[in-house]
């Protein structure tokens, strides 16, 4: 029988969230479709909700579910996601949120684009593309199996409900419902939450959580110790390079302030993990056969999966579990929205645009992200209803993830004169096939190399072989990229044979990063510290190269604005003396040849001749 009360605790939740969506959506400057706007909220992301929407980049319904699951099936040592995520803000702040977020780019991706090539980018899309539509998937069928088995709705039901709301307000608002709805979110887990952890903990089935016989720390087994240190560096560096997360560097004002939300956002992280511990803990100090509980005992896989609301449906009062379900099903049916419109804008900009269409309008490119939030919306429905196992698949996307895209990023961010298109898919195909070979147990694919340490009971891999994967990959992408650099440049391959055009066969119509063209080298000169290129935008026309201001130059940044705009006219006019004397063949005063003898022009002759 449907739990009435259950059901409309989370209609309302859904109804806040969605009029706050629908709300936030409305702070979007009328008439103002361009790709800044609609995808990064016109890079004007404040304080306040900008730490929240950072904390939500991974808390979110996954986050306390997962949590909780941890600490009651393995204990508090492998609850490793709070504190990997964590670093991994840490990490993300210190060496690629400043450098991202001061060249002014859309998407993760744009960096990867301008160093290896748009069809090169197009391959590097494919894994983050699946982890965001894969994570998606899973929040959502995680949600409806919890509302089918707590309030007895049908999955079906709850599960293209929810899809629907988080796509409606999404397409609506871009990422300023996104970023606002985030802000409910953290307050529905945190609120709901803690209102219901006094109540659990002092049910009285439940028992003390120091008693030695519920061993809720757990311990790591010898041989699992490579294996722990895997899933930890998997979780620090290959929780970086996601849309999810560079979609709120790249949304904040000033390069200086995503480097503070990351830092604040990972404090968040471990403040947020709080409750979900204690619940797990809660749940693991107590005889399920003696609550009202009617299932299987002890639990399943199945239901140590939805511990989290089992925990407020049986040990708390109904009015106490009315809130903690509504807040946690809103939470996770929010948690989906980002990850929808994440991919949605990389297919946009660097599939469609910088692939397809170079000239597209910025019209055009908004309403082909707007059908691909639909697109990848439904996709993530359909999963959720169709595949038993995409938990599996979104952690075999992490995977790759993290042996592909993070060795490529870290270099095109950080040494980029050390890597070339070559190395890029060479690395590409290197990380893939190890990562493959090592099979994956959720999936049921076998594996092909059981490396040292293989588990035949569990058919479980102890060896690091996905950090393995992922070192082969970076040493593979700067072999690669130094050998066919060495080999082109040295003569020893003709220009003829640059099949990617990268090295030596480089087109001239190529705009990269950092080499602006010569209309940006005039208004350099002329601009003097004010003008900065633009970053991916170089390759996508004329209207976007070198001469668009990077909107990451801000008060905080390297000048303040007024001290910039003195230097601009000093610059200015230090250039047009130049020219003019070059001109009438007068040296320079001061320049060992005496006093020239013609006047220096007036600030008011500067600016007629220029």
């Amino acid at each position: 029988m449907i739990n009435i009360a259950g059901v409309v605790s989370i209609v309302l939740f859904y109804l806040l969230i969605l009029v706050v969506g629908i709300w936030a959506g409305r702070k979007k400057q009328s008439g103002n479709d361009s790709e800044e706007e609609v995808m990064l909220a016109g890079r004007s992301i404040g304080l306040f909700v900008g730490i929240f929407t950072m904390t939500a980049t991974w808390v979110g319904g996954g986050y306390i579910n997962g949590t909780a699951e941890a600490i009651y099936t393995s204990g508090l040592v492998w609850c490793q996601a709070p504190f990997g995520y964590a670093l991994s803000l840490v990490f993300g702040g210190i060496f690629f949120a400043n450098p991202m977020r001061k060249q002014g780019y859309i998407t993760m991706l744009d960096p990867l684009q301008d160093s290896f090539g748009e069809r090169m980018g197009g391959l590097l899309f494919l894994p983050a593309l699946c982890g965001e539509v894969f994570w998606a998937a899973g929040i959502l069928a995680a949600l409806g199996a919890t509302l089918s088995v707590i309030i007895d709705m049908d999955h079906r039901t709850s599960v293209i409900l929810s899809s629907c709301i988080a796509i409606f307000y999404t397409l609506f608002g871009g990422l300023y419902s996104v970023a606002y709805t985030d802000v409910i979110q953290l307050f529905c887990i945190f609120i709901g939450l803690w209102m219901c952890i006094p109540f659990a903990w002092s049910n009285e089935h439940v028992g003390s959580l120091s008693d030695l016989q519920v061993d809720w720390i757990g311990h790591v087994e010898p041989k699992k110790h490579w294996l722990y240190i895997d899933y930890g560096l998997l979780l620090v560096f290959g929780g970086i390079p996601w849309q999810v997360y560079f979609q709120r560097v790249l949304s904040s004002k000033t390069a200086g302030r995503a480097q503070l939300l990351s830092y604040v956002a990972a404090a968040g992280c471990i403040l947020m993990a709080i409750p979900p511990v204690l619940i797990g803990a809660i749940a693991k100090a107590t005889p399920w056969n003696e609550t009202d509980y009617k299932g299987p005992y002890p639990l399943t896989v199945d239901e140590t999966s939805m511990i989290l609301p089992m925990v407020l449906q049986y040990l708390t009062p109904d009015f106490v579990s009315f809130f903690g379900l509504g807040a946690v099903s809103a939470a996770v049916m929010s948690s989906a929205d980002s990850s929808v419109l994440s991919a949605a804008s990389m297919f946009a900009r660097n599939v469609y645009k910088l692939i397809f269409r170079q000239k597209a309008s910025e019209m055009e490119i908004i309403w082909v992200m707007r059908v691909a939030i639909i697109v990848v919306g439904i996709l993530a429905t359909i999963m959720a209803l169709t595949i038993p196992s995409i938990y599996g698949l979104w952690s075999m996307c992490s995977d790759l993830v993290y042996v592909i895209l993070f060795p490529q990023l870290l270099m095109v961010v950080h040494f980029k004169k050390h890597c070339n298109t070559y190395g890029s898919l060479a690395a590409y195909i290197m990380a893939l096939a190890i990562r493959l070979s090592g099979g994956e147990a959720i999936l049921g694919l076998a594996p092909l190399i059981k490396y040292p340490g293989y588990d035949e009971e569990t058919h479980e891999q102890m060896f690091p072989f996905r950090t393995m994967a992922m070192l082969v990959s970076l040493i593979t992408l700067i072999s690669v990229s130094w050998w066919t650099k060495m080999m082109f440049e040295s003569g020893k391959l003709p220009p003829s044979y640059d099949y990617f055009r990268c090295v030596v066969n480089i087109p001239e119509d190529i705009q990269r990063v950092g080499d602006p063209s010569e209309s940006g080298e005039q208004l350099s000169v002329m601009a003097g510290p004010l003008a900065r290129s633009y970053g991916a935008a170089t390759m996508a026309g004329k209207d976007e190269r070198n001469g668009r201001i990077n909107p990451a130059l801000e008060s905080d940044d390297d000048l303040p604005v007024a001290e910039a705009r003195r230097l601009n006219q000093q610059t200015a006019q230090a250039q047009v003396k130049k020219m003019l004397d070059t001109a009438t063949g007068v040296k320079p005063a001061g320049g060992g040849g005496g006093q020239s003898g013609m006047a220096m022009p007036t600030p008011e002759q500067d600016n007629t001749a220029f």
